[in-house]
């Protein structure tokens, strides 16, 4: 794997991201990948709208990974609290999956809370049927919590395939 490279978004970079995040979790493109969400939500997993909002908020980042020129995975990196922050929105090209890229950029936003914000825990929240990407977290040090809220009933965020989807969230401490 060549070197990565990481970086801000800023506005140019959004039609790139829509483009990255949707593919990497729903739709067929997204089933190349092993984070697919396309058996269990349908329709977008971001707009334009939201990454806008994202981007220009305060205490807000998505970070970039980028290899020979080009943008191949993204995370949202916020400042949630007082020595806390939130990671959401991991997303891997799905045909550059499972060769390090999302942990060497989950990483590099863990790095960013610690050094910018003096976080000393970082939380996210999964979707508790995908059990194999919680297993994933926690192998890099991130604990359950048991805190369950439901998925939200918002065509913004997807359409659900499965009734009554739960979102549990992850917190590591640093």
């Amino acid at each position: 794997m060549s070197t990565l490279h990481f970086r801000v978004a800023d506005t140019a970079d959004i039609p790139t991201l829509a483009v990255l995040v949707n593919s990497a979790y729903r739709g067929e493109s997204s089933r190349r990948g092993w984070t697919t969400e396309a058996d269990i939500l349908g329709g977008q997993r971001t707009d334009t709208g939201e990454l806008s909002e994202l981007i220009a908020a305060p205490a807000s980042y998505i970070l970039l990974a980028e290899q020979a020129g080009q943008i191949i995975a993204s995370i949202h990196l916020k400042q949630t609290a007082n020595q806390s922050a939130y990671v959401g929105m991991l997303a891997v090209e799905p045909g550059l999956q499972q060769r390090g890229t999302g942990r060497a950029l989950l990483t590099h936003a863990e790095q960013t809370a610690r050094q910018g914000w003096q976080a000393n825990e970082i939380s996210m929240t999964v979707i508790t049927l995908r059990t194999s990407l919680i297993a994933y977290y926690e192998r890099l040090g991130y604990q359950r919590t048991g805190k369950l809220q439901p998925f939200p009933d918002d065509p913004r965020y997807g359409l659900q395939k499965v009734p009554g989807l739960m979102l549990e969230t992850l917190t590591k401490r640093f």
